[in-house]
């Protein structure tokens, strides 16, 4: 169990365990973090220069979304990350966009299927999944124009 992590190239995801205690899953291990999916995101905002505020603020104006809002993590490596759920709720799970290989509904769940092959579970609709990750692939899609130009 750690007090800190910044996401990096090999986050795939960041699951609530409790309100103060999270779970990362990594391509190659698990870790546990003394912190909110949130406040984990926000310092990792912090450490490549912004704030998870400053970011929310960012896909606002790039995108017009305001709830539920896609978040760039760091753009040079195009880490964004979704949430599952709005923020403010403590069961909200953050989704790195970039390692999703495929996504599936299952019964009343949908899985992510990552591309190192692990698999994430949700209680979330098919419809919702799809819904956020249209909205982080518009995000990335409006980031890449930036770039370009």
């Amino acid at each position: 169990m750690i007090d800190s992590y910044e996401i990096n190239s090999s986050t795939l995801a960041i699951i609530p365990i409790t309100e103060q205690l999270s779970k990362i899953m990594e391509d190659e291990s698990v870790i546990t973090v003394c912190k909110s999916p949130t406040e984990i995101i926000d310092d990792s905002c912090k450490f490549f220069g912004s704030s998870y505020q400053g970011r929310f603020e960012g896909t606002k104006k790039l995108t017009g979304i305001n709830y539920k809002a896609p978040i760039i993590i760091e753009e040079t490596r195009n880490i964004i990350f979704f949430p599952t759920s709005s923020p403010r709720f403590h069961n909200c799970t953050w989704v790195s966009l970039s390692q999703i290989k495929t996504f599936e509904k299952m019964k009343n769940q949908s899985v992510i299927t990552f591309k190192n092959g692990q698999l994430l579970k949700l209680d979330l609709s098919y419809g919702s999944l799809e819904n956020q990750i249209l909205r982080a692939t518009r995000l990335e899609s409006i980031l890449k124009k930036r770039k370009e130009m």
